[in-house]
């Protein structure tokens, strides 16, 4: 449970922070202001690179940067 929750939770507050200094949304707000309210269904949520140099190694944030999953919109199913 605690992986999943640092997952959700997104690669960093200060991250987090940086994207809303810019006007933007986080990817995972996106989702949930385009799917109806709780039909959202990820897949490979705690999928890591396995990517080396560049310091990378030490850079392995849980879904890589691609939330990827299902959910609907006013009823239909849509994949995101």
């Amino acid at each position: 449970h605690e992986i999943r929750a640092r997952a959700l939770a997104g690669p960093s507050e200060r991250a987090t922070e940086a994207q809303h200094a810019k006007g933007k949304l986080t990817a995972r707000e996106r989702i949930e202001l385009l799917l109806d309210a709780g039909s959202f269904r990820e897949v490979e949520q705690l999928r890591r690179h396995r990517a080396t140099g560049f310091g990378l190694e030490a850079k392995k944030p849980y879904s890589d940067g691609v939330i990827t999953g299902w959910g609907t919109v006013e009823g239909r199913t849509v994949f995101v």
